[in-house]
């Protein structure tokens, strides 16, 4: 759920208050099954092959900017919970991953600081170019998903964005992450990511797409990369959605090792689709299903039964 408020500060100028709250928490410490996924601890434990609840609080911050010249505008943004300048926008907010409610494997990669305790960006925008800053707590949120961390802001993002028209997003950026995991706190990361995103109008209806690359590379000198393509379909702009998903990731985080071993290539692609029903003016319910192909390699084989299958179906509610 989102809570904004905006506000004119005189005649060039206007503050904006952003609130964004999650019930993730309910579904307990150890978040869903997400086969490949890893990424944050429970119980003193990283998690392997499940995707991690997000905090109650995602997002508390507020966004001031000033007209400074005919067509540009610079922007300070900060709060004790909010999200840097890295990696093109998280999963749940891109147009063509919206219809499915199941984490990319890729969310570590390209997106996981999109729930930071404590960030302080400075921007500047000209036209449909847009080059921001941040400083950041680099440590990822613990366990306890109902409380505000906070720290020192130690990590460093930049992001440079390009709107060529209205129907394309493009962005390439890179982090300097001190200490993001809690069982490794001697580790720090350095991320990579391009991106771009594209909706548009096909054949009367409305698609959207995604492709990015990211990588990251520990201090310990292991380099780690990913790919994501994902893509959405409404015929007609009716009550069908038809979504789409492939990736592909380097990781050394699978298996039953513990933590860190061999780096592994592994692969899933997914195709669902889900009926939107209309409940009332502000409340929509939707039914959704899909199939992923998982792709193994190496040691991890014989440890996920070679190529697993699997299947999800889902109830959505949106109110608003």
């Amino acid at each position: 759920e989102t809570a904004d408020a905006l506000r004119p500060l005189g005649n060039a100028a206007r503050i904006e208050l952003r609130g964004m709250f999650s019930l993730d928490p309910l579904m307990g410490k150890r978040g869903y099954p997400n086969l490949f996924a890893a990424g944050e601890t429970a119980n003193g434990r990283a998690l392997v092959d499940r995707q991690h609840p997000h905090d109650l609080f995602m997002e508390l911050a507020a966004r001031v900017e000033v007209d400074v010249a005919d067509g540009a505008t610079a922007f300070v943004y900060g709060g004790p919970v909010g999200e840097p300048a890295l990696g093109p926008p998280a999963f749940m907010h891109r147009p063509a991953a919206m219809a499915s409610p199941e984490a990319p494997i890729t969310h570590h990669w390209l997106d996981s600081t999109h729930i930071t305790f404590g960030v302080l960006t400075g921007g500047w925008v000209h036209d449909n170019l847009k080059l921001e800053a941040s400083r950041f707590r680099g440590r990822e949120p613990d366990q306890d998903r109902w409380d505000i961390e906070t720290g020192e802001l130690d990590s460093t993002a930049v992001r440079l964005s390009w709107n060529p028209t209205s129907n394309w997003s493009l962005q390439a950026s890179w982090a300097d992450i001190t200490s993001p995991e809690q069982l490794e706190p001697d580790v720090d990361y350095t991320k990579y990511s391009a991106s771009a995103l594209y909706t548009g109008e096909f054949e009367g209806g409305e698609v959207s797409f995604t492709g990015a690359f990211a990588r990251k590379e520990s201090s310990e000198d292991v380099t780690l990369d990913a790919w994501l393509g994902e893509a959405s379909y409404k015929p007609g702009n009716g009550p069908w959605t038809i979504f789409s998903r492939i990736e592909a990731i380097e990781t050394d985080e699978l298996g039953d090792h513990g933590h860190h071993g061999e780096i592994e290539n592994v692969m899933r692609a997914s195709l669902g689709a889900s009926h939107d029903f209309r409940l009332s003016d502000s409340v929509v319910m939707a039914l959704g299903a899909s199939l992923t192909q998982n792709w193994t390699s190496g040691e991890l084989s014989p440890l996920y039964d070679g190529d697993p299958v699997g299947a999800m179906a889902f109830v959505r509610l949106k109110i608003g």
